[in-house]
């Protein structure tokens, strides 16, 4: 009976203990640096170790979790050797303390003592700062050699300070000042999309393939900056073979520079710069920051085989944290408006059986499913503002472009003539059976032809 006594008394002892270090990892991770600093600034009692904690959270974070969930397991232990012995060895009786501690773990560790700590994170922060810092330069060593073994038997890379400052619980403490009001939506929302940029791939990101605009190797300085000034792109790839070997990137200010003064008689590969090259599967926070530091804006992405993928920007990495981003002149439009007679402006996102009931013909492909889709397999290459393709009897001229990206909005949709034609049209927009009207003339120097994208 007495040992029951000691045991029980160990549990009550164990399971109090194990609410104290909650208590003080949620006090301590709630702390911010700018706080701690200015604790210590005006003189707080406790602020210069405080501020000292916090520069180096992770070390007496990790040694908190180990002492609360140490003294955990010692009273579960304690626990069930008492409820055993009182009722009987046996599964019943296992039951019966894990139910016991479990509910007494959840209520007075995970909730109680949490939440004492958040609420009044500053004031148990300064008064136990002095105490966390004492089990840190003694116990200290412990958790980093527990952190050794975790990442000697896991696989990949492990983490020198440990995870058990987690971002769970980063995005708690954003939940919780929502609650309270310290923080909006629009704040919570732009702090959980920074947070999930470590699990986003550059693959979810980037500009795909047969939204790129090309200019290929050989072409003259004009031709890049009249594609330029068409398509809307300050930066183009420059492509040698073909689009799997971009050979590096022509910036419009370098062709404007190059043609003042009617000195626009290099090539492109004259004036390009060197290209930078990222696997689709590289995390996003990790490119980010090597593109910031690299001072990178654009960056060529290869898939598994080396060919290309697509591009990135660092816009497209600050769209998945702040949303898409418009100018001025973007505004939300119908997806189709009447202009006359047999003549429409239309989405370029619009499904081609959308079109084909709206002109009284059957446009449907397999491989093909918006308006923009059809134009390009066309033309046999990304359509640019001005270009214009007739497709069994009907024209379609893209628009000038718009967005941050210069993609094409939307299209003019012109019947030419009232009968459906005999023949479907060929990859290059013709009637088949009917020779194209320029066959066999050698593009126009001042309409660059764009490379066919794969």
């Amino acid at each position: 009976m007495g040992g029951d006594v000691v045991l029980s008394v160990i549990a009550v002892i164990a399971v109090v203990l194990a609410a104290v270090f909650g208590c003080l990892e949620a006090a301590l991770a709630r702390i911010s640096t700018p706080l701690a600093e200015s604790l210590r600034d005006g003189g707080e009692r406790g602020g210069d170790r405080l501020a000292a904690l916090v520069a180096v959270r992770a070390r007496p974070l990790n040694l908190l979790l180990l002492l609360r969930t140490a003294t955990e397991v010692v009273g579960v232990v304690a626990a069930t050797i008492v409820v055993a012995r009182s009722s009987g060895e046996g599964y019943a009786s296992l039951g019966i303390a894990v139910a016991i501690m479990a509910l007494v773990s959840y209520v007075l560790i995970g909730v109680v003592a949490r939440t004492l700590g958040q609420q009044h994170a500053r004031r148990i922060a300064l008064v136990a700062a002095p105490w966390i810092a004492g089990l840190t330069a003694v116990f200290g060593p412990l958790p980093r050699l527990l952190i050794v073994l975790g990442n000697a038997v896991t696989p990949g890379r492990g983490y020198r300070e440990g995870p058990f400052a987690t971002e769970a619980e980063l995005r708690a403490l954003v939940e919780l000042a929502e609650q309270r009001g310290e923080v909006d939506a629009r704040e919570r929302q732009l702090i959980d999309s920074a947070l999930d940029l470590g699990d986003t791939i550059v693959r979810e990101v980037m500009v795909p393939r047969p939204d790129i605009v090309f200019v290929e190797h050989g072409r003259t300085v004009r031709q890049g900056l009249n594609l330029a000034l068409r398509s809307g792109f300050s930066r183009i790839p420059v492509i040698g073979e073909s689009a799997d070997d971009v050979v590096g990137i022509v910036f419009l200010k370098d062709l404007a520079r190059r043609s003042i003064g009617n000195r626009s008689t290099g090539h492109v590969e004259d004036v390009m710069r060197p290209a930078s090259f990222v696997p689709d599967s590289k995390p996003v926070d990790e490119l980010l920051r090597e593109m910031q530091v690299g001072r990178i804006h654009m960056a060529v992405v290869l898939d598994e085989y080396g060919g290309t993928a697509g591009l990135v920007t660092i816009e497209d990495i600050l769209e998945e944290i702040v949303g898409e981003i418009t100018d001025e002149s973007d505004r939300e439009a119908d997806p189709v408006v009447a202009l006359g007679p047999h003549r429409w402006r239309v989405s370029a996102r619009l499904p081609v059986d959308e079109l084909s009931e709206l002109v009284g013909r059957d446009l449907e492909q397999d491989d093909v499913e918006t308006v923009v889709g059809l134009m390009a397999q066309a033309q046999g290459r990304v359509p640019i503002p001005g270009a214009s393709v007739d497709v069994d009897g009907i024209r379609l001229e893209a628009e000038e472009a718009k967005g941050r990206r210069n993609r094409i909005g939307s299209l003019l949709v012109t019947v030419l003539s009232t009968q459906p034609p005999l023949d479907r049209p060929d990859v290059n927009g013709t009637t088949a059976g009917t020779a194209p009207a320029a066959a066999g003339r050698a593009p126009d120097v001042d309409q660059p032809r764009v490379k066919e994208n794969g």
